[in-house]
Formats: C-alpha cells, structure tokens, sequence
C-alpha cells in the first residue's frame, strides 16, 4: 500500500454526505420564508437600540459634548474607546476573507461572507464617533477631506486624526467591494429561486446580469483574488494607524513604538471572538450546524488563543520597558494602571484576554459551543477594557496633580455604546434575513464531491 493511500484524508469544511440541492435550500431559507417570531422579537430589541442611539447623537449636535463625560484631564472619552472597539471588530474579516483564502485554507468558506458582512457594518459603527466627537459633525468635509477650498481652516496632515480619514475610509471602501464582489453569483441563485416579481427584478438588478458563464467566472476570480491582495495589507495598516492616534504623542502609557503590532493582534483577537459570538447564534437560529460546523469553530478558536498570547505579551513588554527605560512619569503611568483607582478595569482586561482564553486549550471546551461561549463574550468584554484602559488611565493623572479628576460616563456615552451595538446587530439581522449569510459558491468548490480525490481509497 502506497504512502498516499495510507495518509489520513483532511477534516472536511461540512457534513460530508450534503447534498448540493439541500446546501441551496438551507442557506436560501431564511432569504424566502416568513421571518420568524425569533427574528421579530431579536430585531425589535437591537432596533430600539438603534434609536437610543439616534436620540443620543441628536443630543450630542444639539446639546454638545458637554454632555459627555469628558473633563479637562480626560479629553477623550468613550467616544474614542468605542471608535477603536469597533474598527477592531472588524479586521476579523478581512482576515478570515482575504488572507486565509490567499492561504488557501477551505475552512474559511462557512464563515467568511457572514465575517466580510461585520467588517462593513463595525466600519459603520466605528466612524460614527470621530465624526460627532469633533463636535461639528456638519464641518467634517471642510476639516478632514482635503479638496480645493477657500476655507480658512485647511486640513491638517500631520495629524493622526486625519490619517484615520484615509486609512478608515480606504478599508470600508475596499471592504465593501470584496464583499459585494462575493455576493454576485450568489445574488444570481437567488434571482433565479425567487418566486415574487419584485424580489426577482432586485436580484436580478444586484447580481449585475451574471449568467454563470466560463468567462464570467474568469473574471470573477480574478478580481476576487486582486481584492484579496488589496485587501490583505489593510490589516496591517489600517488597525496601526489607528494605534497612531496614541503611538504619537507624548502621554506616559501612550508613546510606545508597540502600538501598532499590538494593535493589530488585537484587533484580530477581538474580531475572532466577535464573529463567534454572533455566527454560534445564527448557525442555531436558521439551523445551519451542518454547514458552520464546530471544525470552524475550533479553528477559530485556535487563532483566539494564538493572538491571546500575542496580547498577553505585549501588556509584560509595555510594564517591563516602563520599568527598564527608567522614565517616572511613564513607570507612574503603568503602577497606576495596576494599582490605582482605575486597577480594576486593569485587572478585568488582564483576565478577560490573557487567562480567560487560555481555556481554550482544552479541547472539550474548544469543541463545545455551551463551554466556548462564555470565553468568547469574556474577551470581547476585556478587549473593550483594554481601550478603556488605554485612553482612561493615561489622562485622568497628568503632570500636575491639582488636575487630576476621575472619569464618569453620563447616561449619553452610555446610550450612545449601547446604542452602536444595536445599530450593529439591527444591521446584521438585515442582512442575514435579505442575503445569502454563506458564499454558496465557494462552499460548494470545497464540498467532497468537488474534489478530485472524491472516492479514492484513503484506508
């Protein structure tokens, strides 16, 4: 018996013995039936938060942010926290999307249209915040677009504030057309399954008339593959842009050369943890455990402890290089981290993102959706701790004692993240209710009987 009889053929991405006609029927359910009393009852809920978020913006532009929590020392408050929570929940899917599928990895075909659809929708949250932070969301064209103009005000470049512009606006935008890039040939199946007129005509006018040809599938993967190259450095710069709007000043606990990779690594953990907790909910809603398998979750699963070792190490790199580079604001700055009156939002982080995760080693929690979840919530908690921390704990101590002041949220910081989590989850119950939440397509290459082995002896 040869060497390539005896190896142990690999873990399919799905239940082997699915059918491609019941793969069609399943994830094009929930598009074609009657939205379920669960479904009412789930986006009733995140759309009432979703106002709660409208009533606390139209209070911030007609009130001011003096409605915030901000105070002198504290100039920046959740309003940042919550802006870089949000671009970090969406680098998982530009990861799982582009990256592991110039890597070649099948086990990303379950998860990544439903990942690619929550990296536009946190772009969206995300974005909210700088603009009404500024105060004068109105003026945003005229201070952060550079174009001809004959304001007073021009654009400043050497702000960080404005690489985000850039940088931000670049992902979402590229984000956008890989995702809508994948959607088409979808969008066709569900043109030609839809029985109404006018679900029919809008299908058919999303799908841009494809018919499934030789040469349309040439150019489709040729332009799904270039947005996968131009999408796979954003992962990289965005998230360290981001870590700039820090990295760059001289604020002990903030200017550390650092940032950007531990910015990055912990976007990607956070993102991971995200798409597990909205994807273990929907595979159960619409009864797609054959399809998002816990072979997906285990891999994921996988990468969360990866990058939790990554943050881990960069929380003891940033206290030992506050100790060793002998600098007593910046070593004060980490003591009062620990061990101030903010060392137990400290703490949580710690606990949230580097031990909590380390459960998942054991692999009968890892493979076990009830045991897995509450790890999977713990670090989304602690990831938002972490840019508390960050932003919190280096400002409400400065260099002159007499301003220091602790930092109180009000019922409008409040509202306004609990509000952007409604309006991320209102946006994500549309879209599992009116598009494909899998790529059909892609699934269906990597099913077993697609492949060229398909019935070889692999005893």
């Amino acid at each position: 018996m040869s060497a390539t009889q005896c190896a142990v053929p690999p873990t399919p991405a799905i239940t082997p013995d699915l059918a491609l006609r019941r793969l069609d029927d399943d994830i094009f359910r929930p598009m074609e039936s009657f939205p379920t009393r669960r479904w009412w009852f789930a986006i009733s809920i995140t759309g009432a938060l979703a106002t709660l978020f409208v009533v606390c913006v139209g209070v911030t532009i007609t009130q001011g942010i003096g409605t915030w929590g901000n105070n002198i020392p504290v100039g920046w408050g959740w309003a940042i926290v919550n802006f870089v929570f949000w671009i970090g929940i969406g680098h998982a899917g530009t990861l799982i999307s582009a990256i592991l599928f110039l890597l070649r990895q099948k086990w990303r075909t379950g998860i990544a249209r439903f990942a690619e659809a929550m990296t536009i929708f946190a772009v969206i949250c995300a974005m909210q915040f700088p603009l009404i932070h500024t105060g004068r969301p109105w003026l945003a064209m005229f201070w952060l677009i550079p174009y001809p103009n004959d304001q007073s005000l021009y654009q400043n470049f050497r702000s960080p504030l404005e690489w985000d512009v850039f940088a931000v606006g670049t992902y979402g935008l590229v984000s956008l057309m890989f995702w809508y890039t994948g959607l088409i040939p979808d969008l066709a199946i569900a043109r030609e399954r839809a029985v109404h007129p006018f679900r029919k005509f809008a299908y058919g006018l999303l799908s841009l008339g494809w018919r499934g040809s030789h040469k349309a599938w040439n150019h489709y993967e040729k332009a799904y593959l270039l947005f996968a190259a131009l999408s796979t450095p954003l992962v990289l710069s965005v998230h360290s842009i981001v870590s700039f709007d820090f990295a760059v000043s001289h604020i002990p606990g903030w200017h550390t050369t650092i940032f950007p990779p531990y910015f990055v690594a912990g976007a990607i953990f956070s993102g991971f943890a995200m798409v597990a907790t909205l994807i273990i909910i929907m595979r159960k809603m619409f009864r797609l455990e054959h399809i998002v398998t816990i072979e997906h979750l285990s891999a994921m699963n996988k990468i969360i402890i990866a990058t939790s070792l990554m943050v881990g190490y960069a929380y003891a790199v940033e206290l030992f290089m506050a100790w060793y580079g002998g600098v007593a604001a910046e070593r004060y700055a980490f003591m009062n981290r620990a061990m101030g009156p903010y060392a137990w939002a400290y703490w949580t982080m710690v606990i949230c993102n580097v031990v909590v995760p380390q459960l998942l080693w054991f692999r009968k929690i890892r493979r076990s959706v009830v045991l897995m979840y509450p790890v999977v919530i713990l670090v989304n908690v602690g990831m938002w701790f972490e840019r508390f921390v960050i932003v919190v704990t280096s400002l409400h101590r400065d260099y002159l004692p007499t301003s220091w002041d602790m930092f109180s949220p009000t019922w409008v910081d409040i509202g306004l993240f609990v509000g952007s989590i409604g309006l991320f989850l209102t946006l994500m119950l549309l879209f599992c209710r009116f598009l494909p939440t899998i790529a059909t397509a892609e699934l269906k290459a990597v099913m077993p009987g697609s492949q060229p082995s398909h019935g070889v002896n692999h005893a």
